[in-house]
């Protein structure tokens, strides 16, 4: 049986976690200003359904890298605190995963976006 009350109390400890990510954490609030202003560009361009998933979930991945990343970087700094090569390593590796989806994210957001405005461009 499910209980209603645990999944209610899941769910805000990820409501809390998710606006202490966009509080705190100075990368995740320019994730966040740029994908208010591919949303804007997206109504703007008037983009369709798929393109709308497309981007959206672009979005949604590079929030989730940025929170894994913080997660395992506040972890790193919990298990040894002082200077470590395995946990800069770790860090590093971390913070290139977030590099990676959010160079793509440019990318698929300029094939998008791109396109729509060249569309719009040629009339």
């Amino acid at each position: 049986m499910i209980n209603g009350r645990k999944v209610l109390r899941s769910f805000r400890f990820a409501g809390r976690g998710i606006l202490d990510l966009f509080r705190y954490e100075n990368n995740a609030k320019v994730h966040l200003l740029v994908a208010g202003l591919v949303v804007l560009a997206g109504f703007w361009l008037r983009l369709n359904r798929v393109e709308w998933a497309i981007v959206l979930t672009q979005i949604g991945l590079v929030w989730a890298a940025e929170a894994f990343n913080t997660a395992i970087e506040k972890l790193c700094d919990f298990v040894s605190p002082g200077l470590h090569p395995h946990i800069k390593t770790i860090k590093d590796l971390s913070s290139g995963a977030v590099l990676i989806l959010a160079l793509t994210a440019v990318a698929v957001g300029l094939v998008v976006l791109g396109g729509r405005l060249i569309e719009w461009l040629n009339g």
